[in-house]
């Protein structure tokens, strides 16, 4: 088997990226950028060919990445999985395309990331929010409030919110159908709050923002008569956060992630909570317990009379 130069290698590699596999060019440009920071530490190394490069090569290209050297500054474990990720794509082509006998990358595995909790807003937080979003002024803040209600009060993401049609709200029965990841389809509860919010959107607001050029069935509109937008729905929130002294990011997330751990709080089944959210796995709904129980801990350190001395 050739002794392939590795810089030709990746060369080859990064054409496939680009021109069989379609990557973006910011896609291309990190994996460009990884994959140089692989070869100049194969090259000090005196690792001058493909086929030279061992298993233990690529696991201290990975301690290297994490500790650094008096040149390169430590990597976190984020950057460092990303980079590995590059290194173990190449081997993976290389084996495919002949160019190696074994891939020598396959057991090195990246370092395991932090789990990261959501960061959900205290219901006095939500409060405040949505009553900042209706504040008197305009029509538009009705739509704006009934928008963010259906937010917290359903759970659902922003794609399924500005996703929603006129036929989908069943305000009779307080529920609403939503579409989300993958085509699938839930029905959920709509609280009186967010009923109330949408009623009043839809009987006062809607109906002036209708316009006979831009006819659409969507429930949220916007001021040409529209669809509203993702990008329009976070200004929405973004602005009323602002408005409610909210020093932290908040995004339309954050108040599904709201949604889900009052619901835990309030002491919901977890399982019915994946079903409300649209989770596939209940291991994905399970994160937000982890939220509860560092509550549940503060709440213990607090109250109990034997939690510390």
């Amino acid at each position: 088997m050739a002794n392939r130069p590795i810089a030709g290698a990746i060369d080859e590699y990064l054409s496939h990226l680009a021109v069989e596999r379609g990557l973006a060019a910011n896609t291309l440009a990190s994996y460009r950028r990884d994959l140089r920071r692989y070869s100049a530490y194969l090259e000090e190394r005196k690792v001058d060919a493909v086929t030279d490069i061992t298993e233990g090569d690529v696991a201290d290209f990975l301690a290297h990445l994490r500790e650094g050297d008096e040149e390169h500054v430590a990597l976190s474990a984020p950057s460092a999985a990303r980079t590995l990720v590059a290194a173990r794509g190449f081997h993976r082509f290389a084996l495919r395309e002949g160019i190696v006998e074994t891939d020598v990358a396959a057991a090195v595995r990246p370092p395991s990331q932090p789990r990261r909790l959501p960061k959900a807003l205290p219901v006095e937080s939500v409060e405040a929010l949505l009553e900042s979003a209706g504040a008197p002024g305009t029509a538009l803040a009705v739509r704006d409030r009934a928008l963010l209600e259906m937010l917290y009060g359903t759970g659902a993401r922003i794609s399924e919110a500005v996703g929603l049609d006129i036929d989908d709200l069943d305000l009779d029965a307080s529920q609403v159908l939503l579409r989300g990841k993958g085509g699938r389809e839930r029905v959920v509860p709509v609280g009186s709050f967010a009923a109330d919010a949408l009623v009043r959107y839809l009987t006062s607001v809607r109906p002036t923002l209708v316009s006979t050029r831009t006819a659409t069935g969507a429930v949220f509109l916007n001021s040409r008569g529209g669809r509203l937008s993702r990008q329009s729905a976070w200004a929405v929130l973004t602005k009323a956060a602002r408005g409610a002294g909210i020093d932290r990011a908040v995004s339309p997330h954050t108040l599904r992630h709201s949604y889900a751990t009052h619901l835990l709080d309030g002491g919901a089944d977890v399982r019915v909570v994946q079903e409300l959210l649209g989770h596939a796995s209940v291991t994905t709904t399970q994160v937000y317990t982890l939220v509860t129980i560092d509550r549940l801990r503060e709440v213990y350190a607090t109250a109990h009379p034997r939690a510390r001395a």
